[in-house]
């Protein structure tokens, strides 16, 4: 008889325990149901909201100036250094000129040289071989005029019988050959020169005019003067130094207007129009931002380091020229904007079956509530329809607890 009631105590403890389990579970769900989640809030609002596209861009000058060593010389004269605001016409660099100068007068004379020719050409020849032709022209001219009027007076005295045939034959001769003289003559004075010889002295003369032109570009570049006022934002040669020719010595720019080069994203490309706002920030001088209008949209796609880009253009006010040439700055493009609509917190918006829902606070519980929305920021979004001004809406559970419909909740900060 006491082996059957031990037999049986193992077995009731067990079934004691498992209702004491099953106690225990019911008390810890129904105290985590009845007891509120703790969830920040945020409220529905009426007012202003952005969409934009952030990117970097650099900074480069619109209206620029740049000096190039016109030929292989030294910095004579360095009379201004990076920075420096310089008026229009002011004498910024001076190079030698010395050889230059050499250069331009013997240019000078090839074009006289040239002009000495194209006058020859025009007029058949020089002065003195202008007279040589008119002097034989004239003397062969009147040779003609004698040997014709022998040849008239042979002839009238071969009708008389006082001249023979012969007499008058050789006349005739005489008469063809001071003819054939003057022809020649006026042929000289007429066609002096061959095609082939007219188009050298052309040549030539091109040669030369283009020899001194450059000669003379090169030496008025030899002096360095501003153009507009503006700064000076680039200086890379000393006074002294040897430039070779075609060597960039110095760069000057209006910096009361600047472009930023925008470098934007493939997937943002489509948002962007002309006449967008645009604000610019740079590192260097925090707190401080400019802006502008979109000028130019990307017209194709290239790899700009890892990233599919296009490049747009902005103009940006940069009265103070504190904004230097290429500087790479932070570029936000406003591509939409609205007023007085309501607005709702971002992080307070779920997603189902991509379909929006937020959960309302009424009356301490959470209640699921389908949305629309128009515009949207990295912080915002434009709210359509589902909600009301005022109305209040969780954020994320402490402790990222779900939320769910009907959940008791309570607000904290």
């Amino acid at each position: 008889m006491a082996s059957t009631n031990n037999s049986k105590t193992p077995s009731l403890r067990r079934w004691i325990w498992l209702a004491l389990i099953f106690i225990a579970v019911i008390a810890l769900y129904s105290y985590f149901h009845n007891t509120p989640l703790k969830v920040r809030a945020t409220t529905v609002e009426r007012g202003s909201i952005r969409s934009v596209v952030s990117t970097n861009g650099k900074i480069e000058p619109i209206r620029n100036f740049e000096a190039h060593a016109p030929i292989a010389t030294t910095v004579q004269h360095l009379l201004v250094k990076e920075g420096d605001h310089v008026r229009k016409g002011q004498l910024l660099l001076q190079l030698d000129d010395a050889d230059i100068r050499s250069q331009a007068a013997r240019a000078q004379a090839q074009v006289k040289t040239a002009q000495a020719d194209e006058f020859a050409l025009r007029n058949g020849g020089t002065q003195e071989e202008i007279l040589n032709v008119d002097a034989q022209l004239a003397k062969a001219r009147s040779a003609r005029d004698v040997a014709k009027r022998n040849l008239d007076a042979l002839r009238r005295l071969q009708k008389q019988g006082a001249a023979s045939e012969g007499e008058v034959r050789q006349a005739e001769n005489t008469l063809r050959s001071a003819q054939a003289d003057v022809t020649l003559a006026e042929q000289k004075k007429r066609d002096r020169y061959s095609t082939p010889e007219i188009a050298k002295v052309e040549a030539q003369a091109a040669e030369a005019r283009a020899a001194y032109n450059a000669a003379e570009d090169a030496l008025s570049k030899s002096n360095v003067r501003a153009p507009f006022d503006g700064t000076v934002y680039s200086l890379p040669v000393k006074q002294g130094a040897f430039v070779q020719a075609g060597e960039l010595m110095l760069q000057e720019a209006d910096l009361s207007h600047v472009l930023v080069r925008a470098f934007v994203d493939e997937p943002d490309i489509g948002r962007l129009k002309t006449g967008q706002s645009v604000d610019v920030t740079w590192d260097a001088l925090p707190g401080r931002s400019w802006s502008g209008t979109v000028t130019t949209i990307p017209s194709t796609v290239k790899l700009h380091g890892n990233r599919n880009v296009g490049e747009a253009t902005c103009t940006i006010e940069n009265k103070d020229s504190r904004l230097l040439p290429n500087v790479d700055v932070g570029v936000t493009v406003v591509v939409a904007e609205e007023d007085n609509v309501l607005t709702l917190q971002r992080d307070a918006l779920h997603t189902d079956d991509s379909k929006l829902y937020v959960y309302s606070i009424v009356d301490g519980q959470l209640k699921r509530q389908p949305v629309e929305i128009s515009l949207q920021n990295l912080t915002r979004v434009e709210i359509t329809s589902g909600l009301t001004a005022g109305a209040m809406v969780a954020l994320p559970a402490e402790e990222n607890k779900p939320l769910y419909d009907g959940a008791s909740v309570k607000v904290v900060r």
